[in-house]
């Protein structure tokens, strides 16, 4: 059956611990002596850092205290109760697995929670509100906008007159739009029927030309025809004499 460490066994974890930073302090010590002998780079530029306001601030610290709450719930004694058969042969191992499952939970949260901060400008937002309301309070401190009506003193008759107002402009407004359209669209069909009154005008100039012709023409052959039974009477007078002459 396995048991569980015992405190004797500690000074070998602490002996592997300080063998391990002597290996990174050496490496670290190559690496140093690589980066002297290579070219000088300038640094990187640091990012800039919007920094919180009171809101933002108190928004993390919320948070913060929540997580903290959250895991603080999720104890060793619930954990391990979970899990009786390792609780009892192995604790330390669960433990330690324990240890690695709320910083890791605790990581992920905090870094989800600052991606969202990032993603949504919430610092920004909060930061403008801020400002908003320090605006806000300086001019009431100043004595500012103490002239403006406030809406709960004004008249029901008020209030819908002053909601009624945009939308009864932006009506009257479409109105004039479309008068003036209607305007424009009536000179130009009065336009029109003056040009046709001009045609027809000069159409029915043109026809009492032609019906004066006619006229004209009619008693031509009214008089054509008198003059023609004239002519034909004097022929049978003067034909009657010559045959009584004959006689």
């Amino acid at each position: 059956m396995p048991s569980s460490a015992s405190p004797g066994d500690q000074p070998d974890h602490d002996h592997d611990h300080d063998h391990d930073n002597n290996n990174n302090n050496n490496n670290g010590n190559s690496n140093s002596n690589n980066n002297d002998n290579a070219s000088p780079s300038p640094p990187p530029p640091a990012p800039v850092a919007l920094t919180p306001g009171p809101r933002a601030s108190r928004l993390q610290q919320v948070y913060n205290e929540a997580l903290m709450r959250t895991l603080r719930a999720n104890s060793y004694a619930n954990f391990a109760g979970c899990f009786p058969t390792p609780a009892k042969h192995v604790p330390a191992s669960l433990e330690s697995v324990w240890r690695q499952l709320n910083a890791k939970l605790e990581e992920s949260a905090k870094a989800e929670f600052n991606e969202i901060l990032q993603e949504k400008d919430a610092v920004g937002g909060l930061n403008e509100l801020d400002r908003l309301v320090g605006e806000a309070k300086y001019r009431k401190e100043n004595g500012e906008g103490q002239n403006a009506v406030k809406p709960h003193t004004l008249a029901a008759k008020e209030l819908y007159q002053a909601h009624l107002t945009p939308y009864l402009q932006e009506a009257q407004s479409t109105l004039d739009s479309e008068l003036g359209s209607l305007q424009s669209q009536n000179v130009e069909l009065a336009k029109r029927i003056q040009i046709q009154r001009e045609e027809i005008q000069s159409l029915l100039s043109g026809l009492e030309a032609v019906v004066e012709d006619l006229e004209g023409a009619a008693n031509a052959s009214i008089q054509f025809s008198k003059e023609n039974d004239l002519r034909q009477e004097v022929v049978q007078i003067d034909g009657e004499l010559k045959s009584r002459e004959e006689i």
